[in-house]
């Protein structure tokens, strides 16, 4: 059940990277319009995104990286999606918390990893 419980959370990871990659442009719209380069770090992102769910199913650098991805969902919490929440979009709230619930899920499975 453990191995299926780290499967379920980090499939979603991944396809969210690889996401990253085919609507690369797509999703520039999205980074917050003070940071250079949106594409840039649309793809920044999904790589990072794939890094992490590789590095728990191959469990090399592991707990860093489930610690890291906590913190990268939570700064997208604060500074995408709550920013939007804020300028009056309410479906954001959805990403709000998805992306707070998923690095909870990151966090609690880091906590348990040994590196």
């Amino acid at each position: 059940m453990k191995n299926l419980g780290k499967y379920l959370y980090i499939a979603p990871i991944a396809i969210f990277g690889l996401m990253h990659f085919a609507m690369g442009s797509q999703m520039s719209g999205i980074v917050p319009s003070w940071l250079p380069f949106p594409v840039f770090w649309v793809y920044f992102t999904g790589l990072s995104l794939i890094a992490a769910a590789v590095a728990l199913i191959i469990n090399k650098k592991a707990k860093l990286a489930m610690t890291l991805l906590g913190v990268e969902l939570l700064i997208f919490v604060v500074f995408i999606h709550l920013m939007a929440v804020i300028g009056g979009d309410q479906q954001a709230m959805a990403m709000v918390l998805k992306d707070a619930s998923m690095a909870g899920g990151a966090l609690y499975i880091a906590s348990g990893l040994k590196d």
